[in-house]
């Protein structure tokens, strides 16, 4: 197999790294039922309910609830009528991420020197106030429909944005802390132009490259880009199908989503065993690999894992082993009906890669999936 070269497109001067975002804001889905939408990050993922708006709030438009575990925050809204852009969204892509919100100083600067660069503005510069204060946004558009919204809440000490009231829901924590990447699919000959829009129009540089002899099997394979920005905190993997015998889970992923959208969430625990415990306990369903990945484990990442290879065999983890150490990974099984977005759950023990060890037996595990589903045959489904 390939090594995976790790390239960096231009020095990450102050210049390069001009928007010096902070972390991630939030991630805002579309969904079709809103209050059903949170009940499932809620109980089955651990998330706790912080804020809520809709019609007892003055929101005549849409349902919307904001959840928090860690450091990562959740929002899931779904429309009261068949006019809102929600509705047609949920109606093209069914549940599925329309932001992906970013924590800037200065969102005039991050919108005038986006926009400078190339990118596409979803609105200008704007201001919303209530009795909390004034919170600060602009946007830009990304891949498919997805918006890069630009975040300043420094001024701003609600619950969340105005129109939204504060919650206090007790939520059994699950371990989830912070978001570790997150993964876009793009369709065949687009990866390069998105890995270009985030280098010249965000300064993002170019940590990993992972072509169709890294990620491939027998039938299906795909080629993958990895952007970082400036201070590491923020990592948007760029995904593109490659030719193979069979449908990949790129293309299914396009065909039922019907554009280029966000495939997965890549969200970190501290205790990867107690988070997996937990969350299988809540019903939470993952992929599970053949049991020869585990015969061949030791051998493969020798005896630095710390943690006890017998609960990993049970749990159905995943573990990867480079020069700067090891991680941990596990996938979901898609969390909405369409076999589109999904979650990973990671905990890195100095590694900073993305589990290259792993591809074949996880293409292996979703290529099963798809059978199952009667999407992996390119001429049935």
């Amino acid at each position: 197999m390939a090594e995976a070269t790790q390239t960096q497109t231009r020095p990450m001067t102050e210049e390069g790294d001009f928007l010096q975002l902070q972390a991630v804001d939030h991630l805002h889905f579309y969904v079709g039922n809103a209050k059903h939408a949170m009940y499932y990050w809620w109980k089955g993922l651990g998330f706790k309910p912080v804020a809520y708006s809709g019609l007892e709030t003055g929101n005549r438009q849409y349902a919307s609830y904001v959840l928090e575990s860690g450091k990562i925050r959740i929002v899931v809204s779904a429309p009261y009528g068949p006019s809102h852009e929600m509705a047609g969204h949920h109606l093209t892509h069914g549940d599925g991420v329309k932001v992906i919100a970013l924590q800037v100083r200065d969102v005039e600067q991050a919108h005038r020197e986006t926009t400078a660069r190339g990118g596409q503005s979803a609105w200008a510069p704007r201001e919303e106030t209530d009795e909390h204060g004034v919170l600060r946004t602009s946007a830009i558009r990304a891949y498919g429909e997805v918006l890069h919204v630009f975040v300043d809440r420094s001024d701003y000490e609600g619950p969340f944005a105005p129109t939204y009231k504060a919650l206090d829901y007790a939520a059994d924590d699950a371990g989830l802390a912070a978001v570790d990447h997150i993964v876009g699919n793009v369709q065949l000959g687009q990866m390069e132009h998105w890995v270009n829009f985030y280098h010249r129009v965000m300064g993002f540089r170019q940590l990993l490259h992972f072509d169709d002899k890294d990620i491939s099997t027998e039938y299906s394979a795909l080629m993958s880009k990895v952007m970082e920005n400036g201070n590491g905190r923020i990592k948007f993997p760029i995904n593109e199908p490659a030719d193979g015998k069979k449908k990949s889970q790129i293309e299914e992923y396009l065909d039922f989503y019907y554009s280029p959208g966000v495939q997965h969430l890549a969200l970190s625990s501290g205790d990867i065993i107690e988070t997996v415990t937990q969350l299988k306990a809540n019903g939470i369903e993952f992929l599970r690999v053949p049991d020869t990945y585990y015969e061949m484990l030791p051998e493969r990442v020798g005896d630095v894992v710390k943690e006890p290879l017998d609960k990993i065999n049970e749990l159905g983890i995943l573990v990867d082993r480079d020069d700067e150490g090891y991680l941990l990974q596990i996938f979901s099984r898609p969390i909405q009906d369409r076999p589109t977005s999904f979650i990973e759950v990671i905990q890195r023990r100095g590694s900073r890669g993305f589990g290259k060890g792993n591809f074949k037996a996880l293409f292996e595990a979703l290529e099963a999936e798809q059978n199952l589903r009667g999407n992996l045959d390119p001429y049935g489904g």
